[in-house]
């Protein structure tokens, strides 16, 4: 396979097709777990590390998104948690006693719903995370790689994935090792997963503001912040969830 990019968005342009067609029903799940949880006050809580950090961006506080949306970060162990900065490094990811501390520190209500990125599904923050959304009675939508997933060894104590204890399982399509293009010499290069994660995020979100609208409801969606107004429209939004959502971290 030639490796360019023009090959590159072909392989792009293919994935994200089969992913919309193959995970249609999913996000309509995902849409009614998200619009229950909403109705009754609920605040989406979404979760990623290493490239997955780039799904909760896409869930929680940008330009057309829910606003009742909080993103849950490493770094929060530093922000909010007042650990040295030190703290943070690679592998942290993997150290399921972490996840304990981010749901401690974040501002969580029982009827809030979860959204977890991990194309692994494997790394033991993430696990345990996944595990005490659910041991709290959270509803949860996990976005992964189930190729990938399939091929890995489970890196938390219980032998156990991300996948195992969602409510909803989003497939991003990627393949093991995320990139797609085979390079002569071994290895590959053109990543795929953040890509169809962003894809799925927004289609969520939209089903989301669709069974909203439907219900005769207005959807609490953010303006950009750089259009006329926008500042104004969402802080009047934000007031809503004071304390509830955090921005700027």
């Amino acid at each position: 396979m030639t490796v360019s990019a023009e090959a590159y968005l072909a392989i792009v342009t293919e994935t994200m097709g089969r992913v919309a067609a193959d995970q249609r029903e999913n996000v309509a799940r995902a849409a009614d777990l998200i619009a229950a949880s909403l109705r009754a006050d609920g605040v989406v809580h979404a979760f990623g590390t290493g490239h997955s950090e780039a799904l909760a961006m896409e869930v929680a506080g940008r330009a057309g998104g829910l606003v009742p949306t909080n993103r849950i970060a490493l770094r929060d162990l530093v922000l909010h948690g007042g650990e040295p900065a030190d703290v943070l490094g690679p592998k942290l990811e993997r150290e399921p006693a972490v996840a304990h501390r981010l749901y401690e520190l974040a501002p969580v209500r029982p009827q809030d719903v979860f959204v977890l990125a991990s194309n692994s599904g494997v790394n033991g923050a993430m696990v345990e995370f996944a595990a005490i959304v659910k041991e709290r009675g959270h509803g949860l939508v996990a976005i992964t790689s189930v190729r990938h997933s399939a091929r890995m060894t489970s890196r938390h104590p219980s032998g156990r994935k991300l996948a195992d204890f969602a409510d909803v399982v989003l497939d991003n399509g990627a393949p093991y090792g995320d990139a797609t293009l085979p390079l002569p010499g071994g290895g590959a290069v053109g990543a795929v997963s953040s890509i169809t994660a962003a894809l799925l995020a927004q289609q969520i979100v939209t089903e989301v503001v669709a069974r909203l609208l439907a219900a005769g409801e207005r959807p609490p969606v953010y303006l950009s912040a750089n259009i006329t107004g926008g500042d104004e429209h969402n802080a009047e939004l934000e007031a809503r969830y004071a304390g509830r959502i955090r921005r700027g971290s």
